[in-house]
């Protein structure tokens, strides 16, 4: 019998929550039922195991993170878009670690097809693209620059890597502008520019 008051959705809240205190890898069902003060078992009947409890995770963050980046680009184009979307990948990042961490796990392509979250994100950030004249393939080596970039950067940043007395905030200022220069001159055809 389920314990009332848990649900996927509250436990999936919890596991985020969790996740930022003391990151992603030490979110376990034990830790959370702890948390819930119940048993292993009582979890079981919300979510299937740690692997489905991680997915559910990661389509609440990434939820979470399109959310924030669409109302940063909104109305936006160009370097204004970009960087509005750049700073909201990172805020979100920054402040929300394990959430962030959730969104970089592999996912089924089954449930990542079948998900609004990803659909949307698709949509802001190819849009926000387009306006740089890019289209496939283009678009999504341009993605993969974009999130690469993005992540290797908060990455370090969260763990302390910028060792140089230069604040990462100047860098990565310098970085989301060079990024623009890439996008504005990508190698290729393209197609003309939205104005």
């Amino acid at each position: 019998m389920a314990r009332a008051g848990l649900s996927a959705d509250r436990l999936t809240r919890a596991a985020a929550d969790l996740a930022d205190e003391v990151g992603l890898e030490k979110v376990t069902i034990s830790a959370l039922a702890r948390g819930f003060g119940v048993k292993d078992a009582s979890l079981y009947s919300h979510v299937k195991n740690l692997q489905d409890l991680r997915v559910r995770l990661a389509l609440l963050a990434g939820g979470e993170l399109i959310d924030r980046i669409g109302a940063a680009v909104a109305g936006r184009a160009g370097k204004d878009a970009l960087v509005a979307f750049a700073d909201a990948y990172r805020a979100y990042a920054l402040a929300h670690p394990g959430r962030y961490a959730a969104t970089q796990i592999r996912m089924d392509p089954a449930v990542v097809a079948e998900s609004t979250a990803f659909a949307r994100t698709a949509e802001i950030t190819y849009g926000m693209l387009r306006a740089y004249g890019l289209a496939e393939p283009d678009l999504t080596d341009a993605v993969r620059l974009l999130r690469s970039t993005f992540h290797g950067f908060i990455s370090l940043e969260a763990d302390g890597g910028f060792g140089h007395t230069r604040p990462p905030e100047q860098s990565w200022r310098r970085i989301v502008d060079a990024l623009h220069i890439a996008l504005e001159n990508w190698p290729g055809d393209k197609e003309p520019a939205a104005e």
